[in-house]
This record gives C-alpha cells, sequence and structure tokens, in this order.
C-alpha cells in the first residue's frame, strides 16, 4: 500500500479570471504534505504562496487537480485543519480569555464549564499569556495580539495547524520568541505543521523540509534540512550545515528570483547641485574635509515629560569619514531613529553638535537626503514626477534635458526604466522604494541617511533592494547611515556597524569595523569565512542588551579609522 500525505496536491493549477482576463497564480502543483513534518514554503511576494495556504485550509478551490486531506478532497474549511494568518482577527469587545473560549466553546460544547475553563487556562498559559488573561486586544501589543491567535488556533486541537506569515508583522526579537514557541507546540503535541514565510533564517530553525515558490507559480527544488534539533539560534551562527543551506537556499532564491540588473541607457549629465552653500564658503572647503566629514560630537537628545526631563540619547560621539557607510543598530527604543532624524535636520538638538563637511546641522536641507521606512510619495504623481520634485530645487542651473536625464539615470538603476511613467498609487510597497531611493540619489545629497528603509518589505524583496542600493552606491559612494535593526543588513551595507545600547540614555556601545570586499553581494558574503565572525559580534552585543542592560562604563569618543 502506498503511503498517502495527510494534505496532497495533485496537479493542481488556480487562477483568478476568465477568458483573457485568466491570471494564473498556481501551476501544476504535485505536493504531499506528510504526517507529523513541519514544512515551510518559501517564496516572494506575489508567488501564490498564501493561495496555497487557502487551497490546504478550504478556503478556496483548484480551478484544475485536486486537494484531499487523508485522501478525501478538500470542500471548505474544517475544525481539522486550524489556521493562523498574518493580521490577527481577534474579537475586540473580547479578553484574551474569552477570544480563547470562543474556540473552545465551539469544538467542546459537551464539556462543563470547569473543564473548558480549564483548556482555555492550557492554552493561554502554552503561549505565554497567563498574566493577560482579562486584557482586551487594544491593550496588548502586536506579539501579544499574535500570540492569542496562536493559542485560539491550538484550542481547536487541529490535526493540522496552517501558518501563514503569522510572525512577519512583529519586531526580530518578539518575532523569533513565537518562532520558539510554535517548534516547541509542534514538538510536544507532534501535530503536522505546514508554515509559509519570506524568511530563510526562520525557514531553516523550523522545517523538516523547505520547498520554495518559483516566481511563475510553480514549485521550486526541495531542500531537506537535516539539523539536529533543538536548533539553537545562536548556536546556528558556528554550525557549518546551516551556513551552507542558508547559502544554498540563499541562491536558489536569488536565482530564480531577482532578474539580471537593469543595465541603462542613460548617461549621469555633468551638471553640479546646488545645496545652498555660499559660494565663497564653497571655494573654500574644496577638497579639504575628507576625514571627519560628518561629526557627531556630544549630542543629547532630551524630551521634557510630566516627571522631569527624559535623555533618550546622551553622549553620542562619531566621526565618519567622506565615502564611508555606516550601520547603526541596537534594539526598539535605543534612540537609532533620533540620532537620524536629528543629523537629517528634523528633529532639535538638545545638546552638543552635528557637523556636516564643516558646517552645522540646522533644519532640513536637500544637501542631506533621507529615506524612509514608508517612502512619502505623492500618490497621483508618476516616479519620474516624483523624483523631479527634488531634482528641479537641486539643479537649477541644470537644463530641462540634464535634469531629465539625472532622473532617468537613477530610475534606471533601481529597475524601473519600464515603470517610469506610472503612478505611485498603483505600485507595490517595492516599487514605491525603489522610487525613493531613486530620489534620494537623485539629489546627489553630501549626507544618505536610510531609516529602516526595507524594513516593511518582505526579506526577499528586501533582499533584492539591499543590491540596487548597494550597486548604486558603488557608483557615488555618498557618504551614509543607515538605522536597520537586520544584522545580515547592518554587516551587508556597512563599512563599520555602530551598535548602541539600551534607550533611556542610550550611547555608542560597540563599533565594529566590517573589512569585507566591495563591492558586495549577499551570495559572495555568505560564503566569506569572515562574514560570521562578524555577525556573532553583533549577535553576542545585541544579546547582552536584550534585557535592559547599562553600559558598565561610559564609551569614549569614537573616531574615524
Amino acid at each position: 500500500m502506498i503511503d498517502m500525505g495527510v494534505i496532497e496536491f495533485k496537479n493542481v493549477s488556480k487562477g483568478f479570471g476568465e477568458g483573457t482576463a485568466y491570471t494564473p497564480v498556481l501551476k501544476d502543483i504535485d505536493l504531499s504534505v506528510e504526517e507529523g513534518e513541519f514544512l515551510v514554503l518559501l517564496g516572494f511576494s506575489g508567488t501564490g504562496k498564501t493561495t496555497l495556504i487557502n487551497l490546504m485550509a478550504g478556503l478556496d478551490t483548484p480551478t484544475k487537480g485536486e486537494v484531499t486531506f487523508k485522501g478525501k478532497p478538500i470542500t471548505g474549511p474544517g475544525p481539522e485543519r486550524g489556521v493562523i494568518f498574518q493580521s490577527y482577527s481577534l474579537m475586540p469587545w473580547l479578553t484574551v480569555n474569552g477570544n480563547v473560549s470562543l474556540a473552545v466553546d465551539t469544538m467542546f460544547p459537551k464539556l462543563s464549564k470547569k473543564e473548558r475553563q480549564e483548556k482555555v487556562d492550557h492554552y493561554v498559559k502554552m503561549v505565554g499569556l497567563s498574566h493577560a488573561t482579562t486584557r482586551r486586544p487594544a491593550e496588548l501589543s502586536g506579539g501579544m495580539r499574535q500570540r492569542v491567535n496562536v493559542a485560539r488556533a491550538l484550542a481547536m486541537n487541529p490535526e493540522v495547524l496552517l501558518l501563514d506569515e503569522p510572525l512577519s508583522a512583529l519586531d526580530a526579537l518578539t518575532r523569533a520568541n513565537l518562532a520558539d514557541e510554535i517548534e516547541q507546540i509542534w514538538q510536544s503535541d507532534k501535530k503536522t505543521c505546514v508554515l509559509i514565510t519570506n524568511d530563510v533564517d526562520e525557514a531553516i530553525i523550523l522545517a523538516d523540509r523547505i520547498i520554495p515558490l518559483n516566481p511563475d507559480g510553480t514549485l521550486g527544488d526541495e531542500f531537506k534540512v537535516d539539523i539536529p534539533r533543538p536548533r539553537d539560534r545562536m548556536e546556528m551562527n558556528h554550525h557549518d550545515g546551516f551556513k551552507k543551506l542558508r547559502a544554498d537556499v540563499t541562491k536558489y532564491l536569488m536565482d530564480v528570483g531577482i532578474e539580471a540588473k537593469v543595465e541603462g541607457t542613460k548617461q549621469l549629465p555633468d551638471v553640479t547641485p546646488i545645496h545652498g552653500v555660499p559660494s565663497a564658503v564653497a571655494e573654500a572647503q574644496k577638497g579639504l574635509i575628507d576625514r571627519n566629514f560628518l561629526d557627531f560630537s556630544q549630542l543629547h537628545k532630551v524630551y521634557p515629560t510630566p516627571k522631569g526631563p527624559l535623555t533618550v540619547v546622551e553622549d553620542f560621539n562619531l566621526k565618519l569619514n567622506r565615502g564611508e557607510f555606516i550601520s547603526l543598530i541596537g534594539h526598539s527604543g535605543c534612540g537609532k531613529s533620533t540620532v537620524l532624524t536629528m543629523a537629517a535636520g528634523l528633529n532639535e538638538i538638545s545638546k552638543g553638535a552635528i557637523k556636516l563637511d564643516g558646517r552645522h546641522v540646522e533644519g532640513a536641507d536637500p544637501e542631506r537626503a533621507v529615506v524612509f521606512q514608508s517612502p512619502n510619495l505623492f500618490p497621483w504623481l508618476t516616479a519620474k514626477e516624483n523624483v523631479a520634485i527634488g531634482v528641479d530645487k537641486v539643479y537649477p542651473k541644470a537644463s530641462m534635458a540634464e535634469r531629465q536625464d539625472v532622473i532617468e539615470y537613477y530610475l534606471e538603476r533601481v529597475g524601473l526604466a519600464d515603470a517610469m511613467d506610472r503612478p505611485a498609487h498603483s505600485m507595490s510597497n517595492g516599487m514605491k522604494q525603489r522610487v525613493g531611493i531613486a530620489r534620494a540619489f537623485a539629489l546627489s545629497p553630501k549626507l544618505l541617511l536610510l531609516d529602516e528603509p526595507f524594513g516593511m518589505l518582505d526579506s526577499l524583496t528586501r533582499w533584492e533592494l539591499q543590491e540596487v542600493l548597494m550597486e548604486v552606491w558603488d557608483r557615488t559612494k555618498v557618504t551614509a547611515i543607515c538605522v536597520t535593526h537586520d544584522v545580515d543588513e547592518a554587516i551587508l551595507l556597512a563599512d563599520r556597524v555602530v551598535m548602541m545600547t539600551n534607550g533611556p540614555q542610550a550611547t555608542i556601545g560597540k563599533i565594529v569595523d566590517v573589512d569585507l570586499p566591495r563591492p558586495r553581494s549577499r551570495q559572495a558574503l555568505l560564503s566569506h569565512p569572515d562574514y560570521y565572525n562578524y555577525r556573532q559580534e553583533v549577535l553576542d552585543f545585541l544579546e547582552e542588551y536584550e534585557h535592559g542592560a547599562k553600559p558598565k562604563s561610559k564609551p569614549k569618543a569614537i573616531a574615524a579609522e
């Protein structure tokens, strides 16, 4: 007798629309999910991952082929398949207990009230929320709300747990903790789990088997994960099997998902930006300030509060040479973005000073271009028109044709050659952020400031835009600071990784010089012998400061080498 998977896909295709308007999403899927396994489906946005899990959940039906559960066709949702979605659909008027009780009451109506409450208590405790049973969703953090979602799905006692990017909206630390809890639950109950994610590390930590989804809607190569459990995140950094699998999966995804870079037709015209520096000062400074081009000196930020002044950042001292790329990393609330907005002139300096190219930073100026997490485009304007707003201001002496060349050159560089005339409202988040990057570089700024620029994007789109950013930066060598919470991103981009201690009174705790060859690519770095040593230094620092630790002694002013 042939072993049959718990869930089987037999030659399944799924698309939307009819006739000439038909859009295929999944194509010719053959898949067997084995009983008790932890399967991870990995892919870029738009590859049909959610459609695939909806077919398993019975929330959608195939256009062609058949999806079965234990040999019988799936015709709709069922309690044997518990689903946890990316967004938490909790009842806002019910407490944590009340939301989990809904599931228990539905599944076990014949149990006594006491027995049902014991079940609720059991699942609430399992996700670590016993201390918050009487709180309503509005009083919970994002991570806590997602824990309620997990508890509610588990309370249905499903045979199969279907997880559709349940961790993607959470910060890195909460995400890691909840992923560990999901693995513990899976191990203790030996449920069958199918997880959809775009995070390679998460996939390797959790999976028995990883299957990427290709951009054309077909299933990709299968990767078996033979690393013994339990898999400790910190230990993985030294595990050769983890490193090899991480490099192999990354290479596969980048090869199938990231198109060849656009080789543009435009040449960058020889035009000089005007950044409001008095001409006499500009002449006097020519070629003089390369060392300590950007100087943070005794920088403080203090906010008034009803309980008295609150010092968010104190004694932040840092010097950058011209053309240096710095990553600024630390836990949430450590003042990273506060430092960045002060450098941008968008946030007043309480004490100390920031000097750029010999002049004090005062107020916003196009000489300091900022790329935020959300690109802040005018939705009714095209990509070209959004970039033009800054270019017209910065190049007043250039001809219209030269300004157009500047705009088109950078839009080509970020891979938008075919979308320059598309209005922003019709673009994906990834495309909008490309416009934001092109707009920042097109200003020819003296300083580029990036505040979690890829934080809202799935990790695979983030990789793609990191490559774009590095390619454009390699051409311009603009002095840059990038605020991030992503350790790999910090190392990939930077000459130095600057780590901040916890707030309030946050300051610089440690600086790591990243001596890796440029130009850089993610694939090349993952196979570089020193890469994981740098990664360990940053991870060790973040772990030390994870639990609200404070620096043992004040770091001294740190100059650029």
